[in-house]
């Protein structure tokens, strides 16, 4: 990655697309389950062993909260490093590349939501619905929306996913799950319990099972980051993990856990709500898409010297607006041939968003969601993630 001749907000942790980041650590998960004589460096896995990896992606969970909040427990315990996520530090963004081994970039889904003109404008890519709330429909809309393979397909490795039942057969997981056995499950028990049975399944053939768990991120939204339920949920997720680790002991399984994000809170009064009968709404083309902590504009050809200006004169303290060629000419998004629509996706400009600070929209029809707990911005609370090995 270039460094960046743009401002950046205060105190930024940039993206690490080398052997530092979610990037770098699924690119090499990529290449193991395609070379049977591959090694797996974060798993500590030697080239050629055969090895049974059970991956946990606890969504949310950011390093610096497991060095604070999480201090003293097992997973805590077994933390290895911290490893960057991808930009923006968001789910859409950070879970497609751990599924497919290549970068935003290239994989195209900049955010939540993304912009692409052939299903509707403004779209969240993950449920598949657009910003007023309707279902996207279109043909062949999956290889079109998604090119990339998933890195399960014609992998030489069995693999699993463990994958909450409510998400584990949508069009999203079907189609980046092909190649894989996808077991659903509900609540963290059974979660915990479809892990040692695919892994006693597995036996001792080797393999990956990969398994993800959402709700300490939702908690997190709903209530804070630091929130009584976010805490209490954490804890349930180490005893849960630490139960994993018994069921197995003696079966030398490589347990690995990480996640796709970190969060911060966001006070009501520190977030830009650009209401739909304002200046600045009048000159984008196209409602808001990435995050609210990363922000990516259609600004009208006519209006960019007047958004610039605007945010010149509204956003100092609060955001950095840069163009998204300069964004995307630094590498924030990362290696590998861009994504055929990532022009479109990035739009004319990026606000990148200070400590705190969060930007909004409105698009009628669409379900407004407050939110305590956010991310997709560069703080380190967001940026950084647990790098955490054990073995069994």
């Amino acid at each position: 990655m270039n460094i960046p001749k743009f401002p950046l907000p205060t105190d930024s942790v940039l993206p690490d697309y080398d052997t530092g980041g979610l990037y770098g650590f699924a690119r090499s998960l990529r290449a193991w389950l395609h070379d049977r004589h591959a090694g797996w460096a974060p798993a500590e896995i030697e080239p050629g062993e055969r090895a049974l990896v059970v991956l946990i992606v606890i969504d949310g969970l950011g390093d610096r909260f497991l060095c604070s909040a999480g201090r003293g427990s097992a997973l805590h315990g077994a933390r290895r490093r911290a490893l960057t996520s991808v930009l923006p530090s968001t789910t859409a963004s950070a879970v497609t590349t751990l599924n497919t081994g290549v970068a935003p970039a290239e994989h195209g889904l900049n955010g939540w939501f993304i912009h692409d003109r052939r299903f509707g404008g403004v779209i969240a890519p993950l449920p598949l619905v657009r910003r007023s709330g309707e279902a996207v429909e279109a043909f062949r809309l999956l290889p079109r929306l998604f090119p990339v393979a998933p890195m399960y397909h014609h992998a030489c490795r069995p693999v699993t996913l463990v994958s909450p039942a409510a998400i584990a057969f949508s069009r999203f997981s079907l189609h980046h799950g092909r190649g894989a056995h996808i077991e659903p499950y509900r609540g963290l028990d059974d979660f915990a319990v479809a892990i040692v049975d695919m892994a006693l399944a597995l036996g001792r053939s080797g393999g990956l099972i990969h398994a993800y768990y959402p709700t300490f991120d939702a908690l997190s939204h709903t209530y804070g980051s630091r929130s009584d339920a976010a805490l209490a949920c954490f804890a349930r997720i180490d005893a849960a993990v630490a139960a994993v680790r018994g069921a197995l002991g003696g079966r030398d399984v490589r347990l690995v856990v990480t996640a796709d994000h970190g969060f911060i809170d966001a006070p009501p009064e520190r977030c830009i709500d650009l209401t739909p009968d304002g200046e600045v709404a009048a000159m984008l083309a196209a409602p808001l898409f990435g995050e609210r902590r990363l922000a990516f504009c259609r600004v009208r050809e006519d209006a960019q010297d007047d958004f610039e200006a605007w945010a010149a004169a509204e956003l100092g303290g609060k955001a950095v607006a840069i163009r998204a060629r300069d964004c995307l000419d630094a590498g924030l998004l990362g290696p590998g041939k861009p994504h055929a629509r990532l022009a479109e996706r990035l739009g004319s400009h990026v606000l990148l968003m200070e400590s705190g600070w969060t930007i909004v929209d409105h698009v009628e029809g669409e379900h407004a969601h407050t939110m305590i707990g956010v991310h997709g911005g560069l703080t380190a609370d967001e940026m950084l993630v647990p790098l955490i090995v054990a073995r069994t």
